[in-house]
């Protein structure tokens, strides 16, 4: 029908919008945040692009939820604030015909998240982790400015050059100190570059120094001049293996495993895909509008449907990890959710029953 392709043609055109904004609203926060940590060094500057990409990945299928309800909401209550609505049902055809064409726009929109958090989600955060780790293994040398202490990932290292040369990678008037094997070692050098031997491992070669090696306090330092000094800068063990965390876990494994946590997960991942098909059928009985009265109440209706429906969704997984409620409970708020959608579908359909009066008609049917 007519009506059914132009409203797939204005949900896809506002979805479009819609994702855009929450998108951009969500990347900006969080490039805020990486920009503050990367400011106190906590993240390399170079990781910072990188991390927004994976952690937009990772967040993807929430934007998509989000998307579907809102863009349904928007759409619906515009039919309803021009009295199209109204047109439509003053001419004796009922509000559930409206099923067809909001399905048709969000079954691929849900088929989409599904993929999204049973695929790419765990692989997005996986590499994010990854990624992190690396930056760990080379952010000893790497990071540091002329003028300012640097302390090593494992905390056993301090190092401080007062020039450095971005051209050939040498700094000039170097001072580290290592703490580690139960003595403090002290090095001064005149200069000193990195450089990579053929086992890949990063080797700061310093030249024309000094070695001061000992306990503060006691009188046995060891002193020592070298012309050339070698030292392993990346000698800690590999910190990347396999993920540890449930949301880096492949869903694969998530499906063989018994542990409580593992189930939890895997409900929660298939979970998004049908809460898209659930909000989107609980936006268009919510997005009922009165014009006579100007009120958008509704909106705020569905921002509160929508949160008591995640958190509840939320507490559940939690109970689930906690081995208090089975991984099957997960369905139950996605079926009261549906029954509250139909249920307002079907008084909807009567817009000038009272709900008092709609719940006892209900009642002396049943």
């Amino acid at each position: 029908m007519v009506f059914q392709k132009s409203l797939t043609r204005e949900l896809t055109f506002t979805a479009v919008g819609v994702f855009v904004v929450l998108l951009a609203i969500l990347v900006t926060t969080q490039t805020i945040n990486l920009l503050g940590r990367a400011a106190e060094g906590r993240v390399a500057n170079e990781a910072v692009a990188a991390l927004i990409g994976f952690w937009a990945l990772g967040l993807f299928p929430v934007l998509l939820i989000l998307t579907v309800f809102v863009s349904v909401l928007v759409v619906m209550t515009r039919l309803w604030r021009d009295h199209e609505m109204a047109v439509w049902l003053a001419s004796g055809l009922s509000l559930k015909t409206w099923i067809k064409p909001v399905l048709r726009f969000a079954l691929p929109l849900a088929i989409l998240v599904g993929v999204s958090s049973l695929l790419i989600g765990p692989w997005a955060e996986q590499r994010s982790r990854e990624y992190a780790e690396i930056l760990k293994q080379h952010e000893d040398v790497s990071a540091i400015s002329p003028g300012i202490f640097k302390e090593s990932h494992s905390s056993s290292r301090v190092y401080f050059v007062e020039n450095f040369s971005g051209e050939n990678g040498s700094a000039s008037n170097i001072f580290m100190q290592d703490m580690g094997k139960g003595k403090i070692s002290s090095i001064f050098a005149k200069s000193g570059r990195i450089v990579t031997n053929d086992q890949g491992e990063r080797v700061l070669v310093l030249e024309n120094g000094r070695r001061y090696v000992g306990n503060p306090g006691e009188a046995d330092y060891e002193v020592a001049e070298f012309a050339r000094y070698s030292l392993i800068i990346n000698d800690q063990p590999k910190l990347i293996g396999p993920a540890t965390t449930r949301q880096a876990l492949t869903t694969a494994y998530l499906v063989q495993s018994d542990k409580p946590r593992d189930k939890a997960e895997l409900a929660w991942r298939l979970s998004m895909p049908i809460s898209t098909i659930i909000l989107a059928l609980l936006a268009i009985p919510l997005s009922y509008f009165n014009p006579r009265s100007g009120h958008t109440y509704n909106l705020l209706l569905a921002l509160l449907a929508y949160f008591v429906y995640q958190n509840a969704l939320t507490l559940v997984r939690n109970w689930v990890m906690q081995e208090r409620l089975g991984s099957y409970a997960m369905l139950a708020p996605h079926l009261l959710m549906l029954l509250a959608a139909l249920g307002l579908l079907a008084y909807r359909n009567r817009p000038a029953t009272s709900p008092g009066r709609f719940l006892g008609q209900l009642i002396r049917k049943s």
